[in-house]
């Protein structure tokens, strides 16, 4: 099923203001700022250091015998849409010219050690009768669960998530929703108040880890991510994530935007508590009226603000903060379709609170872990060669802060494990059917990404994190330099940082007078 564009006017070209930005960093943050502020007439720039868009949704192909597999590095899961589409409607386009999204059913196939299962989704009779086969007893726990999994959504996600919050009297102003919806508990105590099934428990609090948070810590705010899927469903851009950033690629240039590959910016170049412009490791420089970094929030202030005495002051401060923890993602293309197996599966350790205790407070490498499958080739055959199958097996580990280790010495043997653990839960034989094969380890977020301590989401979503506590989207100081992306409100996650885009668009406008 293809999502539905609106109804839209008719294209237009934007008029131009005679100011310009720069965006730093190609991601799904830095790429909608950029189309939002080149689809209000200010021209813009996008540098990326990588030699593809996207960031952390960057891609590989790897050729073989059998053909071309695809691997998508993520993030794979598309919530909220119509956040997506809004981007092409400001000027009257349709995404669905650059963009085609199946729609993917069930949400995610949960699976326990003692083999039970679970298919989550928002078909709502099915969704009941799996609690009951699953919790039985828990479906009025779980309505009641939904009516504050909506409560928060409205006033979390619909009235602060494209909001900025620049001063602590904003942050007040927010206060009396937070405490009405015990923004202090967890996720997962919420849950708990509401089901007493364990696995279910976990079915409804899990969700937080896609954006880098604990569910025994993580704000339960972010209950609000049941009611974004039940209403928005659950995506996937045809030809994979990499489509979606190329589609939005395409259309920024279309609106007159410029791109700039393969050359990391290296300097964010400051006259007192003004951005000048950015200089880049080859030599080339630029002069804006704004400057916006899509990149790594540590990055940015202590290297690219590093000869400021800003950025040097508030990178001080930042390595005192949280930070999320890192992913070990192993790809492999396998020969076989395995059509039993769905899109998106998450197969749970025999532990939950102990090992994300070992993840995010003890920095520890367990030996049970929890893995999150992607199997993109079940719902787009076109991701592997015909007859074969693509897959990536990720788990949760702790930041190089807390864990470092050598993932050169580390990183073939939890591959292994990781590998052994899915033959033996779900694929047999899968060690002499892979055909291709490779991982991608916490010190390849910190090379690739510039990502501080290697984390995989930026800032840890908890609620001293969160909102006003977090990077704001507009410097306290630099009084034309603008944070995008997961380090800022709202924070990580497709909607969140396309959220993150908004209002920072809406902040770099005003302030240019476009």
């Amino acid at each position: 099923m293809n999502a539905q564009a609106p109804v839209l006017d008719k294209p237009r070209i934007p008029e131009p203001t005679g100011k310009s930005a720069c965006v730093v960093g190609a991601g799904f943050g830095g790429l909608a700022l950029a189309i939002r502020l080149q689809s209000a007439g200010i021209a813009t720039t996008v540098v990326e250091g990588r030699d593809k868009p996207g960031g952390r949704a960057y891609f590989w192909e790897r050729e073989t015998d059998a053909g071309n597999f695809t691997f998508d590095a993520g993030p794979t899961v598309i919530t909220d849409p119509d956040c997506l589409r809004e981007l092409w409607a400001l000027t009257g386009h349709d995404m669905g010219e650059d963009v085609e999204l199946m729609e993917v059913t069930p949400f995610y196939r949960l699976n326990w050690p003692d083999g039970t299962n679970f298919d989550y989704s928002n078909d709502e009779a099915h969704l009941r009768a799996e609690i009951e086969r699953v919790a039985p007893g828990d479906n009025p726990g779980y309505e009641e669960f939904l009516d504050y999994s909506a409560r928060v959504f409205e006033e979390g996600y619909v009235k602060l998530g494209h909001v900025p919050f620049l001063d602590f009297k904003s942050m007040l102003k927010a206060a009396p929703a937070l405490a009405k919806n015990q923004a202090w508990n967890s996720v997962y105590a919420m849950v708990s108040k509401f089901v007493q099934s364990e696995k279910l428990r976990e079915a409804l609090s899990f969700h937080t880890l896609l954006v880098g948070g604990n569910p025994m810590e993580t704000s339960a705010i972010y209950a609000l991510i049941h009611k974004l899927e039940k209403d928005g469903g659950v995506w996937w851009a045809k030809g994979g994530t990499n489509r979606l950033v190329a589609g939005m690629v395409t259309h920024f240039e279309r609106l007159g935007g410029t791109l700039r590959l393969g050359d990391p910016v290296a300097e964010v170049t400051t006259m007192g508590a003004h951005a000048t412009g950015v200089e880049t490791a080859s030599g080339w420089s630029g002069h804006f009226d704004a400057v916006a970094s899509n990149a790594d929030i540590m990055h940015s202030y202590r290297d690219l603000l590093g000869k400021n005495a800003r950025g040097q002051k508030y990178a001080k401060s930042l390595a005192k903060k949280r930070f999320s923890p890192s992913l070990f993602v192993v790809h492999f293309g396998i020969e076989g379709a395995w059509p039993g197996i769905p899109h998106h599966m998450i197969l749970f350790g025999p532990r939950y609170e102990g090992l994300l205790d070992d993840i995010y407070k003890h920095g520890v490498l367990p030996r049970d872990f929890s893995i999150y499958l992607h199997h993109p080739s079940v719902s787009d055959p076109s991701m592997a060669p015909e007859g074969m199958s693509t897959f990536y097996a990720l788990v949760p580990v702790a930041h190089q802060g807390k864990l470092p280790i050598d993932w050169d010495e580390m990183g073939p043997e939890l591959e292994a494990r990781i590998l052994a653990e899915l033959e033996r839960r779900l694929i047999p034989g899968l060690k002499d059917r892979i055909v291709t094969k490779f991982s991608y380890a916490p010190k390849d977020f910190a090379r690739d990404l510039n990502a501080h301590h290697g984390s995989a989401f930026s800032l840890e979503p908890i609620l001293t994190q969160s909102a006003w506590f977090r990077g704001h989207n507009r410097d306290d100081v630099i009084d034309n330099f603008y944070l995008v992306g997961a380090g800022t409100h709202p924070g990580a996650g497709i909607p969140g940082v396309v959220g993150s885009a908004k209002a920072t668009a809406g902040l770099m406008l005003e302030d240019l007078h476009a």
